[in-house]
């Protein structure tokens, strides 16, 4: 009987389906009879073995082990839970099929302290077996109905579930990547079907854009002419249904599967290089699994990880339970080695979408890498002239003249040595956000607040049209950040391309016109703004217009209050300013120069009517400038992080959208007005499921508020 159960222990450490006898030893304890499949939430129990390499695999913990952590799945290694624990010679313990997935591609070496292992663990996922139990023969050659066995399972289904989800296997690539899950037509929308979506239409639920119109002053003497009059253009995207009571009880959320909004096509281009070994690329995992497991149904997936080349895990798969399965094993599967080629992986996740044979209404990609280009571009700095990011950009992610951008990328820049300026380009020309995470413990909230975006996008291929109504009346400049705008030959017209807005999400432009003279009325009308979109909940466009902007001519003159909308944008647009002044300076090696004018930028913006009234929007822009200031109180500190730290700020007032900045989605220093109710609430669930996790020293603070920020001094 010791011989059986030894052959049927070294059987388990190769991970095969076993057959063990019932009648033990006093000294063994029958192993558990059921498993789950593998995922970062739900994992496969498994005896303890001991393998005949030496290696050492505990079947039970001391008092003192109890509260030890996987540094893989960053799941508690609790005595009795029935995972299988694999001690490595440095001393370091992981769960086995963590460590066996981490080393079946080669990777020798501790993901904790570096340690080179000369004995690794080996695990091999059978095949899905298709006949049934009684078909089977155990290793030990004993037919299943023996009354002397007792069957452990590697690959049974889930618990309360009667299907069985084969493993993820990788196979050779397609030359075309059309290999994309069909869509589900019966839904056009996610949770179209469900009583949320009657309840809210029961309510008057709206899903027009608002539009408003701020002139710089409410009058203007009738002999004076302006050549440069401030209109602002402000829009708000319509509510989302998960928005409309954003005091409910956070601990309870509602399935974002059954909130009615617009699926989503996402691919996720990952950074699997030797520098993300270890805790990165544990946390990098987690953070996948968070954006897996908060994917819809009718939301589709594909990852490509790369390093010195690039490879796609699986094609783009709907996120149902299986899909998300599936998409869990692939993650887990990663392993880190090679060098950083960011263009091949960016090459393979623009060809996924470009070949793909159906299409969700929103498509996007994420980028994330510690590291610097090192197979398309020079960016080690040698260069005075700055290298050429576009080549690291398939030219189908580019946009053109006939849209704002086709694919946007939302970039991640990871850690102290990534190429901010690169991934920062990459953003920008493609209309994707730049965020920088300084620290690894917020990666998964950076990724949340990302998402929380993607997945609430309720207004698509938005443009707006600012015309003047006066015939004397000319547009002099148009200020939209990055966002693309032309004006007409004859200046009467101009156009801005906003592409998608998340719920709630708010823009603001800056309208100049040169206002004439105009002594024969009493008032003079400025512009009119019309705004066309598709609406993604009914595939139909969408016309909407304001009312004519008009301004008072007065007599006399007079001092008019200037409005604060007006002042605020203003503020805005003159700190991005500073920023990017301060950021060439910086560039030049010129720090003093560049604190100096980020200095006199905060100056200024003490003595604005917004300032004086103590404008949120003011006291954030001041606590940023300020933080931007002190990382650039040395060389080595401004290139370890005040570049990117400049960019991710630059990125996020550019486009108006919020975006993660230093060691914190949600700090003081941050300006908080860019973020949407979807956002937040994402950001709160992926904070809510770190919570209590060793690995991760949480650095982000409760959701800022601007009433709780100091005054201005």
């Amino acid at each position: 009987m010791g011989s059986k159960w030894r052959k049927a222990k070294l059987a388990l450490g190769l991970n095969l389906c076993v057959y063990v006898p019932t009648t033990l030893g006093d000294d063994d304890s029958p192993p558990p009879s059921d498993a789950a499949l593998l995922s970062p939430s739900v994992m496969s129990p498994a005896t303890s073995v001991t393998s005949p390499h030496g290696l050492r695999l505990s079947r039970s913990f001391s008092r003192s082990s109890n509260k030890k952590t996987c540094s893989i799945c960053l799941a508690t290694m609790k005595r009795g839970d029935g995972h299988a624990i694999f001690t490595a010679e440095c001393s370091h313990s992981f769960h086995f099929h963590c460590i066996a997935s981490n080393v079946k591609h080669g990777n020798q070496i501790c993901p904790v302290c570096r340690a080179k292992w000369k004995e690794i663990p080996l695990q091999q996922v059978p095949a899905f077996d298709p006949l049934p139990e009684k078909a089977r023969i155990s290793p030990l050659d004993l037919p299943l109905n023996n009354p002397l066995m007792t069957v452990i399972r590697r690959l049974p289904s889930r618990p309360n579930s009667n299907r069985i989800v084969p493993p993820l296997f990788q196979a050779p690539e397609p030359a075309v990547f059309d290999d994309d899950e069909p869509l589900d037509h019966q839904t056009n929308l996610i949770g179209r079907n469900s009583s949320n979506t009657k309840a809210a239409d029961d309510k008057g639920f709206q899903r027009t854009i608002k539009i408003q119109t701020f002139p710089e002053v409410p009058a203007v003497p009738r002999f004076n002419s302006l050549d440069n009059f401030t209109v602002l253009v402000h829009l708000k995207a319509p509510l989302s249904i998960s928005g409309q009571n954003p005091n409910r009880n956070q601990s309870n959320y509602p399935e974002i599967s059954r909130t009615p909004r617009t699926p989503v096509d996402l691919v996720t281009v990952l950074d699997i290089s030797g520098s993300m070994a270890g805790t990165k690329l544990a946390l990098l995992k987690r953070a996948m699994g968070f954006v897996i497991q908060n994917l819809g149904p009718n939301d589709r997936l594909s990852v490509i990880a790369f390093s010195s080349t690039a490879r796609r895990l699986f094609p783009l798969r709907r996120m149902t339970e299986t899909g998300k399965q599936q998409a869990l094993q692939g993650v887990n599967s990663l392993a880190a080695n090679g060098g950083t080629n960011i263009a091949e992986g960016l090459r393979k996740g623009a060809k996924v979408m470009e070949n793909r044979r159906e299409k969700n209404p929103v498509a996007s990609i994420i980028l994330l890498s510690d590291g610097q280009d090192t197979y398309t571009v020079n960016s080690s700095g040698s260069n005075k002239q700055e290298p050429n990011y576009q080549l690291l950009l398939p030219l189908s992610i580019h946009g053109n003249e006939n849209a704002a951008f086709k694919i946007p990328v939302h970039a991640f820049g990871f850690g102290v040595d990534h190429d901010a300026s690169s991934m920062h380009s990459i953003s920008e020309i493609s209309g994707g956000t730049f965020s920088f995470i300084e620290t690894e413990a917020v990666m998964q909230d950076a990724f949340a607040q990302c998402i929380g975006g993607l997945l609430s996008v309720v207004v698509k291929e938005l443009q707006v049209c600012i015309k003047c109504v006066h015939p004397s009346l000319s547009i002099s400049s148009l200020r939209a950040g990055s966002y693309p705008n032309r004006l007409m030959p004859d200046r009467c017209t101009g156009f801005i391309d906003v592409g998608d807005l998340y719920a709630d999400e708010e823009r603001d432009f800056l309208v100049s016109v040169n206002v004439p003279a105009d002594f024969s009325s009493t008032e003079t009308s400025l512009i009119k703004v019309r705004c066309v979109c598709n609406d993604p909940f009914s595939k139909e466009t969408v016309a909407l217009e304001s009312e004519e902007v008009r301004i008072k001519r007065t007599e006399i003159a007079r001092q008019e209050s200037v409005s604060i909308e007006v002042d605020r944008q203003q503020n805005r647009l003159q700190a991005a300013d500073a920023m990017a002044r301060a950021r060439l300076a910086a560039e030049q090696g010129d720090l003093a120069s560049a604190a100096s004018i980020l200095e006199s930028c905060r100056r200024v913006l003490l003595d604005t009517v917004s300032a004086k009234s103590n404008d949120r929007l003011c006291i954030a822009l001041d606590a940023e400038l300020k933080e931007m200031q002190e990382r650039m109180a040395s060389r080595h500190l401004y290139e370890a992080s005040g570049r990117a730290y400049i960019l991710s700020g630059l990125s996020s007032h550019s486009w108006q959208r919020a975006t993660a900045r230093g060691d914190s989605t949600d700090g003081s220093s941050l300006v908080r007005a860019y973020q949407t109710p979807s956002m937040t609430e994402m950001l709160n669930r992926s904070q809510a499921t770190s919570l209590g996790s060793p690995l991760t020293q949480r650095l982000v603070r409760p959701v800022w508020s601007f009433a709780s920020q100091p005054k201005l001094r």
